[in-house]
């Protein structure tokens, strides 16, 4: 194995002691001689540092003694390695037999791909994620979720954006754009990099044979709409392009009318309400931001506007679409794309 190929694996934790021995088993018989494996342990009180500690020497466990979020547990793990290849897994999943190899012949397989994830399952056998899906209102999920495997193409593909549970990013590509943003704590990260990515002229893809077993959980409280609606926000806000942005105002400023009527509805209307909060008070900031990522532009308003689509067909979105609404969304979408 060349050291081109090598993999930096990163496995983020919080309180993960439950999960984390099985990864650590999997994934040590799997990693190739100039591959690394680092554990972050965002502050964790139920033992999950000793058990890294004690999982053997091909472990380096770093602690950072409070819950950085995973975006900054991420940099942390991703200083601390050397791989050119960077791999985030994490501590419910269990990569299957190959997973590793098969990501990592990816590298070269697809040498425009900034970024790829493997094919995600659920315990059960279906679909977690086989490629994150973005709507233009900056709302993200993952993509067939609970559908059977065979719904998923055999082959590698490209897709809006890779899964944060299980992804590799090459680790130019993340230098150069700065990674996962820290500042998001929890919570919509991986969209917004796919979307950077994308951006700055960088693809993203799937690896349909590297699998990867997920424990997922969608519903986390109200608390999870607080973090899923302020990153949405940031995201949108600093990464989609003036033109498209300009284009999408009226739909935004109607889809919160809908969003607010959803979380009054389900219960999580204060989250919705702090996230706002949160969203102006950060303004300055993420105003700042957009020049930085917008400087990173390699591809026409158009072309980013490709990897958003129109539906929101999904059970885990707070909206979703009536047969109108859905008619509705596809007309304005297609006026937006001739437009631009």
């Amino acid at each position: 194995m060349a050291a081109t190929d090598a993999l930096a694996v990163v496995v983020v934790a919080h309180n993960s002691a439950a999960h984390l021995p099985g990864l650590i088993d999997s994934l040590l018989e799997q990693l190739g001689p100039a591959d690394e494996l680092v554990v972050v342990d965002n502050g964790s009180s139920d033992g999950t540092a000793a058990l890294a500690a004690g999982a053997g020497e091909r472990v380096v466990l770093i602690e950072s003694g409070v819950n950085l979020g995973f975006g900054a547990g991420c940099h942390a793990g991703a200083r601390a390695t050397g791989a050119p290849l960077l791999l985030f897994l994490n501590p419910d999943c269990r990569p299957e037999p190959g997973c590793l190899e098969a990501l990592r012949a990816a590298a070269a397989a697809h040498p425009g791909w900034g970024a790829w994830q493997a094919a995600v399952l659920l315990p059960d056998g279906n679909i977690n994620t086989d490629g994150g899906v973005v709507h233009y209102i900056g709302i993200g999920w993952a993509g067939d979720c609970d559908r059977p495997v065979s719904a998923m193409a055999p082959d590698p593909y490209e897709v809006a954006f890779p899964s944060g549970a299980a992804f590799v990013v090459r680790r130019s590509v993340w230098d150069e754009l700065g990674g996962l943003e820290p500042s998001y704590f929890l919570y919509s990260e991986d969209l917004d990099l796919g979307l950077r990515l994308w951006l700055a002229g960088h693809r993203v893809g799937i690896v349909p044979g590297a699998r990867v077993v997920h424990g997922y959980e969608f519903d986390k409280g109200a608390g999870k709409w607080f973090w899923l609606e302020r990153n949405r926000w940031r995201t949108v806000l600093s990464v989609y392009p003036a033109a498209l942005l300009a284009l999408l105002a009226p739909a935004l400023l109607a889809a919160e009318l809908a969003v607010h009527a959803a979380a009054a509805r389900d219960g999580w209307l204060g989250a919705k309400l702090r996230a706002d909060a949160a969203v102006l008070a950060g303004l300055p900031g993420t105003l700042a931001r957009r020049r930085h990522v917008q400087a990173s532009r390699r591809i026409s308003a158009r072309e980013f506007a490709s990897h958003l689509g129109a539906s929101l067909d999904s059970p885990y979105l707070p909206v979703s679409d009536t047969h109108w609404a859905a008619r509705g969304q596809a007309a304005y979408w297609a006026v937006v794309q001739r437009v631009l």
